[in-house]
């Protein structure tokens, strides 16, 4: 009888992958194949994309996903492309068609008119296929059984919502948001404006804060890194502070570098910034996220626990 082949040991593997997710495949699916192939102990993504989603999505190991829910409330950009003239149930190509309406005779002045009352600070109604829970339940599956589901309006934050060309009854968009944002609300609310209706047909994000030049990693870049050995694999990490660059930064010195360490509150000799704040060790990892009373005194928020030897080295 054949014995089965021992799983390599996991490791405790600390730092944050820019992953360029794939077209059909869920987020947490693409988080456990990049836990397999990087055989990291524990893992995280930082706000899911739809399977016909593709694009960043950035994976946190370790001690890095301490950061997850940070990253998971910032801004974020994306092209998307939305079909004029057809609504569906799911308000994407996955969903059957609930109607179809004639396309009017539109120029770039009536578009954008459509567009201008989706940005800034507006009302969304998020999709009914969608992750928001509802009696502990997301609404997806409630939808699914036929369930009658109604998602609450909520306040979302459009930056930027232009158009970047039209090919016959297909937009393509160029959008700027904030956490919460649905794409796909957006494809509908301006179909409806525009009075012909309108369903998402791609989707693709650019950029996360505070990633606004990603190099992204492919699953295949990833796959062919692992068959090259663990060092060059790991260098496609970026380092956990790498999160936080936008962050104000207090470099401590050694004695106080301990203090934090040791989660006591210390005093800052300095003019520090009453915000939010990256703490550094002396010899350069990252400590904590701190905040900074105005007075010196230094609270700290969350700290990490990074080996010696890691991807931040």
């Amino acid at each position: 009888m054949s014995r089965r082949r021992k799983r390599p040991a996991a490791r405790d593997l600390h730092g944050i992958l820019l992953l360029d997710k794939p077209l059909e495949l869920s987020s947490n699916k693409a988080l456990q194949m990049a836990l397999a192939i990087l055989r990291a102990a524990k893992g995280g993504h930082t706000g899911a994309l739809d399977p016909l989603a593709t694009g960043l999505l950035p994976l946190c190991f370790g001690e890095a996903t301490k950061i997850a829910g940070s990253l998971l409330g910032s801004r974020k950009a994306y092209v998307a492309q939305c079909r004029l003239g057809v609504t569906t149930t799911t308000a994407d190509l996955e969903g059957e068609v609930v109607e179809q309406r004639p396309v009017p005779t539109l120029d770039d002045t009536a578009i954008e008119a459509a567009l201008m009352p989706l940005r800034g600070r507006i009302i969304q109604i998020p999709p009914v296929y969608s992750a928001l829970k509802q009696d502990g339940e997301p609404l997806y599956l409630k939808a699914r059984r036929g369930e009658s589901v109604q998602a609450p309006p909520r306040e979302v934050e459009v930056d930027r919502l232009e158009l970047v060309s039209r090919t016959g009854d297909t937009l393509t968009l160029h959008v700027e948001c904030g956490s919460g944002t649905y794409i796909r609300s957006l494809a509908v609310d301006l179909g409806e404006r525009l009075g012909c209706g309108a369903h998402l047909t791609a989707l693709r994000r650019l950029w996360v804060d505070p990633f606004r030049e990603p190099v992204m990693v492919t699953l295949d870049q990833l796959r062919e890194a692992a068959e090259r050995g663990e060092e060059v694999l790991d260098r496609l990490l970026l380092p956990l502070s790498a999160g936080v660059s936008d962050l104000p930064a207090l470099h401590f010195d050694p004695e106080a570098s301990h203090a934090v360490s040791q989660g006591r509150q210390i005093e800052w000799p300095g003019d520090a910034p009453q915000e939010r704040s990256a703490a550094f060790a002396s010899d350069g990892r990252l400590l904590a996220l701190v905040d900074c009373d105005g007075q010196g005194r230094v609270r700290i928020l969350r700290g990490f626990n990074l080996p010696a030897v890691s991807v931040q080295a």
